[in-house]
């Protein structure tokens, strides 16, 4: 199987999966539960993908200047700081680890 034939397979799945989500009926998506499943799915989702991003280097685990950053990040954000200040001060603070190491 080539890189071509994983792509078509994905892309046609991400797909199929698109247009079943329109047959779910609103009135389920509207009740408690299913409501409360789909947020704490995003948040999930969003938290591995920043894990991911943060840690790996190829198949290793890597700690270098993204991690103090994005600790840096998640606790002005914590304190109620414009995202766009959170943005700038934790790539300033990965940028002034990666000039002095």
């Amino acid at each position: 199987m080539t890189t071509w034939h994983i792509i078509l397979i994905a892309s046609a799945a991400t797909l199929a999966l698109k247009l079943a989500g329109h047959l779910v009926p609103a009135g389920f998506l509207e009740r408690e539960r299913p409501a409360r499943i789909a947020d704490l799915l995003t948040v999930a989702l969003l938290s591995a993908l920043i894990a991911v991003q943060t840690l790996a280097a190829g198949s290793s685990i890597v700690i270098d200047a993204r991690v103090p950053a994005v600790i840096v990040a998640a606790a002005l954000y914590a304190l109620r700081v414009p995202f766009v200040v959170v943005v700038i001060v934790a790539a300033a603070v990965a940028a002034g680890i990666r000039a002095f190491s």
